[in-house]
């Protein structure tokens, strides 16, 4: 290794490795290696640029050397197959994220749809400049060498452990990255050895890893030559890849993706015969310091890569957030806007000119730079400017007074508008701590994390009187949390679509924030477009994009004025996600409306859902038919009795809609009921007697096959099959019994007079009493299939009340009542309506009221004596009706005279020979 820039300094580091650890050991390998690693690096033809993300140095110094080298070829580690989207980031405002997702995979598990990758963003990061010089300088390329989004997943660790449950719990902790996306992490550059980062804070004297960066390498680094800063930047990323390797799965996923980026990088040089003089590669210090065999334009040509699976990719732009990025990096909270305000404190004091995209948004116009790039330099050898670095103090910022006080100025400012009782004193105060903790911690100049903790200490102190404490007050203070947007033109064609059919509005739903939106159907017709768009977007996005203040869409019901609050600029990021699905918003819902009724675990009630909906928001039968008999399907294969509720509100309310919008019955829903008529009564037996089957349930189950009878007798079915269906429910549960002889009164074979009986009984035996309130339940939920139970149940409660002394009846009044309200609070105003029909209205009258149960029954009416045809005499003195129902019965005998009638008469006859059937019928009038 003679003849290096570094062989003074490894006889350096030699000489302090013997003296500190007594000879030869690990410490003079890891000191040595440290710097191999830098010299390989920097002995490499193909320039490395090593960057930290989002790192305000990392970024000035690229932009220094894009405009010194001027490169014709740029390497960048990101995933190659977004190289498309690059040219859309002059149409959106940073940060913003780009993003990969595919719903529909094929090659992964199902469980780990949809798959989503996401690389954010800002304007200061070096990545982001890389990208504006090589679009905006002609004669420039930009490659992508990272591996694609859908080696991202071949590689994850889900792989291996895929069968283990608390792996799979371990991998969803940290979800929430930019939703449930996947973040690639370009240049990420922090320690993977929790040992090593707490030495590194506690000998800081910082407290999280976000403040040691921004005083140990940000500030150092902030006016450093290029030489220097590369030689830093691999020394640190040596360090942190040999002293703390971290976990061994990240570590072979770090290495072969340096693998497959060499690989890619040697495969264009080799195609497109470029020297490798004339290009850079971006990549973050942790790769830069790669040992791998395949690093360099040199290495080896021995790594495969794996083709790519078959699942279909989706590409775009999606909104970012400091807040997200800060998420994904496991940065400390307020950072990425602190290392915003840097970047721009830099490029004043500096005067370096950055790279902006032509026409980016938020940005102002620059001059057309030049045609053709500079002539390069002659590259000059290197040299070691690491010992003279790694020798030099630290370099202490002067206290920029005017700074400090105008921060403190503006937090005291701040803190009042948000409740807080400061004064110009703690101004002064927060000024002085500030100083303090500075001081405290071993540097001249106050940072903004040191500022933060003053404030704190003196503004905040017992409470916080408003939504925001001071810590984030300061955050705000110091950029805030600043949301990119994607502009119109990089949007996926649903999107444009959507704003385009929106625009009759006239509201800029771009902008973030809750726009109110006023549509009179009446007076603009053309809003009821608009208005459908609308109810499909309240289907599709999530709650609170587009919500409905008044104005309601139901089955056979349309809102004439609707009142909305949008918020579509606020969910950007689920309306681009949207596109990703298709490209008109009734495409993606026919979609998912198919997804989900042909799902393996769809259920009855959802498949009727999915009717409902393609019914209110797509319209045509077409659909709509399809999935009803998707529905006939999964009711025929069901075995439980679980959505019978939710079975039956659905299936009423399309036949409520069917009967007074279409002039016959779909033939699906009629086949619906016939099975549906047959299934239940299959089942009635078992649930009775199941105990994981609800009360409500088996309600749901009579409810369906009382209500659809006599539709379900006209399509075939046998009324039998129901009645031997209750003959064999053998219920042992109270509430069960009740809902059973409730069923029998409906089918006639338990009259109301024995259900009476059976309700005494009850409240007679003292072993039963304490369950009276179940057998209450129960006919409760009976009015769902016996509505005309009503006053019996009133009956039921009224004598329990009126029977019971207060020291059976209080214990059990809180179950009662509990019980109501938690299994028949739908039933609870039918049964209210009817004891209001029967009580008295009136206190008063409440001590004379006989209940109508008490009252003796009138004696039966006596009929009179037969003394002639008085009925059958209207009978010859309107004969037209009589001649058109015999007509239609085809009866040609005609009429006969009335001699006849009163000598035979055979039809009254009747009525005196076997009076038998009227008694009855009278008999049944008096008692009702």
């Amino acid at each position: 290794m003679t003849g290096t820039p570094f062989t003074a300094l490894r006889g350096q580091l030699h000489e302090a490795a013997a003296e500190f650890a007594g000879g030869a050991d690990a410490l003079e390998g890891i000191l040595l290696g440290l710097v191999d690693d830098v010299d390989r690096a920097v002995a490499e033809p193909l320039e490395i640029f090593p960057v930290c993300h989002h790192s305000p140095a990392s970024a000035l110094a690229m932009a220094r050397r894009l405009r010194e080298k001027q490169p014709k070829v740029v390497y960048l580690e990101l995933c190659e197959d977004m190289t498309p989207l690059l040219t859309e980031l002059r149409n959106c405002r940073l940060p913003v994220a780009v993003q990969a997702f595919a719903s529909d995979i094929d090659g992964f598990p199902e469980d780990w749809a949809p798959l989503s990758v996401v690389a954010p963003i800002t304007e200061a990061s070096a990545e982001y400049q890389a990208i504006a010089y090589a679009l905006d300088t002609p004669g420039v390329e930009l490659v992508l060498v990272d591996r694609s989004s859908d080696h991202v997943f071949q590689w994850d660790r889900r792989h291996d452990r895929a069968d283990d449950p608390a792996a799979r719990e371990e991998d969803g902790t940290g979800a929430a990255l930019h939703g449930e996306a996947v973040g690639v992490e370009i240049g990420d550059l922090r320690p993977r050895f929790a040992e090593l980062e707490e030495h590194l804070l506690h000998h800081g004297k910082v407290r999280h890893w976000s403040e040691w960066w921004h005083q140990y390498v940000e500030v150092p680094l902030g006016d450093s030559d290029h030489d220097t800063y590369r030689q830093v930047m691999f020394l640190i990323g040596s360090l942190f890849r040999r002293l703390a390797p971290g976990d061994g799965g990240r570590v072979r996923v770090d290495e072969d993706r340096e693998r497959y980026m060499w690989t890619r990088m040697r495969e264009h040089l080799a195609a497109t015969g470029t020297d490798p003089a004339d290009c850079l590669y971006v990549c973050g210090a942790f790769h830069a310091a790669s040992r791998v065999d395949e690093f360099g334009i040199g290495g080896s040509d021995t790594f495969a890569i794996s083709p790519r699976t078959a699942t279909t990719w989706q590409y775009g732009l999606i909104p970012s957030s400091n807040a997200a990025i800060e998420a994904q990096f496991g940065l400390a909270s307020g950072s990425v806007s602190i290392a915003a305000t840097q970047w721009t404190k830099n490029l004043k004091r500096t005067r370096v000119k950055p790279y902006r995209l032509e026409g980016q948004a938020g940005t102002k116009k620059t001059a057309a730079r030049a045609t053709s790039p500079a002539a390069l330099p002659a590259a000059a050898p290197a040299e070691d400017r690491l010992s003279g670095f790694l020798r030099r103090p630290p370099v202490l910022d002067t206290l920029d007074e005017s700074e400090l006080l105008g921060w403190s100025v503006d937090i005291v400012r701040a803190a009042r508008r948000n409740g807080y009782l400061a004064s110009t004193a703690d101004a002064i105060a927060v000024f002085e701590t500030s100083i303090l903790l500075a001081g405290m911690r071993d540097r001249a100049k106050p940072t903004p994390y040191d500022f933060q903790d003053a404030a704190v200490t003196c503004i905040e102190k017992d409470s916080v009187p408003g939504r925001r404490d001071v810590r984030r007050l300061v955050e705000i203070m110091m950029g805030g949390d600043r949301i990119g947007q994607v502009g119109y033109e990089a949007l996926p064609p649903l999107a444009r679509d959507v704003h385009d059919r929106l625009a009759p509005l006239e509201l800029n739903l771009q902008q973030r924030g809750v726009r109110r939106a006023l549509l009179d159907m009446t007076s603009r017709p053309e809003l009821r477009a608009c208005s459908d768009v609308l109810w499909m977007l309240r289907r599709l996005l999530p709650h609170g994009a587009a919500r409905p203040v008044m104005g309601e869409r139901r089955l056979g019901e349309r809102s004439i004025q609707e009142s909305w609050d949008l918020a579509l600029g606020t969910h950007q990021r689920a309306l681009i996600e949207l596109g990703y699905e298709g490209v008109s918003l009734e495409q993606v819902l026919e979609q998912r409306l198919r997804r989900t009724a042909y799902g393996p675990r769809a259920t009855t009630a959802e498949v009727l859902a999915a009717v409902e909906d393609a019914t209110l928001y797509l319209g045509g039968r077409r659909l709509a038919d399809e999935l009803g008999n998707r529905a006939l399907d999964v009711l025929a294969g069901e075995r439980t009795v679980d959505g019978a509720p939710e079975v039956l509100r659905r299936v009423r309310g399309l036949l409520a809609y069917y009967r007074t919008s279409e002039p016959v019955l779909p033939p699906w829903i009629e086949s619906f009921v016939r099975t549906g008529y047959a299934h239940y009564c299959t089942l009635l037996p078992t649930a009775f007697r199941d105990e994981d089957a609800t009360v409500g349930q088996v309600a749901a189950m009579l409810g369906f096959l009382f209500s659809m009878e006599s539709l379900a007798l006209s399509l075939g079915c046998d009324r039998t099959q129901l009645e031997l269906a209750v003959a064999q429910a053998h219920p042992r549960d109270p509430a069960k019994t009740a809902l059973l002889w409730a069923a029998q009164v409906q089918l006639g074979t338990l009259s109301r007079g024995e259900l009476r009986a059976r309700c005494d009984e009850l409240l007679a035996n003292p072993l039963v009493v304490p369950t009276y309130p179940r057998y209450l339940s129960g006919f409760v939920h009976a009015l769902e299939p016996v509505p005309g139970l009503a006053d019996v149940v009133v009956e039921a409660v009224s004598n329990a009340f009126g029977r019971l002394p207060d020291a059976v009846l209080l214990p059990w009044l809180p179950v009662l009542i509990t019980t109501l309200r938690s299994n028949a609070s739908e039933l609870a105003p039918l049964l209210i309506r009817e004891a209001g029909r029967i009580f008295p209205a009136r206190l008063a009258a409440l001590d004379t009221w006989v209940p109508p149960w008490h009252r003796r029954p009138a004696a039966p009416r006596a009929l009179p004596a037969a003394t002639g045809p008085r009925g059958a005499a209207l009978l010859p003195a309107h004969p037209a009706t009589c001649d058109a129902l015999a007509e239609l019965l085809g009866c040609t005998e005609g009429w006969t005279t009335t001699d006849a009638s009163a000598r035979g008469g055979r039809g009254v006859a009747l009525l005196t020979t076997h009076p038998g059937t009227v008694d009855a019928l009278a008999r049944i009038l008096t008692d009702r």
